[in-house]
């Protein structure tokens, strides 16, 4: 049996969710790399990754994967780490800059001015430099822990998720873990891979490890402890539950409705009762 391969997002956000693979805990299983969010995508569809914590969004163009239950990276409100940058009011806006670092997040907007802000606008694909991207269009896109260093004072700013629960009622999932099916017959004989991924998503959310993670990660993002730590018990929400699967289904439809997707995908889980399963209550 060989040692099963991860790509795991190079975010604050994945920090909780990697707490016992960064610490070796299951090094004789599985290797880790580090990418962003739509090169995990592509990990997972070129077979170079076995497990990767890929965008919502990218699961509806990859066959043969199965989503691990009960674990996201989600928002049931404000998330603080997806945000469209705008020069202007939102009704002025003709013209969108997207960060080519996301997939879901391109598509969630991409849906809210179709279905929600009043039409289509012009979109163009660019590296997350928000200066170039405002001097090019009227708004921009900008993800992960960019997005966090913004300071929003000198901006007209939405942040997406929490534009979405307003408008829907419901969280967005913006990622979760997925494996390739053949590389289920890969897995050393006896290991629960939804256990261990559990597990060590809710050591990472235990307080001595949001204050090291918190800690650590200050001076790489230029926030400050306390904001860390606000930021990953408060704006990110890891439990993949009832009310967040239905989040995500009414994306899917929405965004096939926008001609984003062909069709909503079907959702395949490792093991039944996938609503439940790890599920903390909300």
């Amino acid at each position: 049996m060989r040692r099963l391969r991860i790509s795991a997002i190079s975010y604050l956000n994945t920090a909780p969710l990697m707490w016992d693979f960064e610490r070796g805990l299951h090094a004789q299983d599985f290797e880790i790399s580090y990418t962003l969010p739509a090169a995990c995508a592509a990990a997972l569809s070129q077979g170079t990754a076995d497990i990767g914590i890929i965008p919502a969004f990218a699961y509806a163009g990859i066959p043969d994967l199965v989503i691990l239950p009960g674990i996201a990276i989600a928002s049931r409100a404000a998330v603080r780490s997806i945000l469209l940058i705008s020069k202007q009011p939102l009704g002025e806006v003709r013209s969108v800059a997207l960060d080519t670092s996301s997939m879901t997040s391109v598509a969630l907007t991409r849906v809210l001015f179709e279905k929600f802000w009043g039409g289509r606008r012009e979109f163009h694909a660019m590296e997350p430099d928000l200066d170039r991207m405002l001097a090019a269009s009227d708004a921009a896109l900008i993800i992960g822990d960019p997005a966090l260093r913004i300071d929003r004072r000198h901006y007209i700013t939405f942040d997406l998720a929490e534009e979405w629960h307003r408008l829907t009622g419901k969280p967005f999932v913006f990622a979760f873990w997925a494996v390739r099916r053949v590389a289920l017959e890969e897995l050393r004989p006896g290991l629960d891979v939804t256990s261990v991924f559990q597990q060590s998503r809710e050591h990472g959310l235990e307080p001595a490890a949001l204050n090291q993670i918190s800690g650590d990660w200050a001076p790489r993002t230029g926030l400050s402890p306390a904001e860390v730590k606000q930021y990953l018990t408060q704006n990110i929400y890891y439990y993949l539950d009832r009310n967040c699967l239905d989040g995500m289904r009414l994306f899917f439809r929405l965004a096939a409705e926008c001609g984003l997707l062909a069709s909503a995908p079907e959702l395949h889980f490792l093991e039944p009762a996938p609503v439940t399963a790890g599920a903390r209550p909300a």
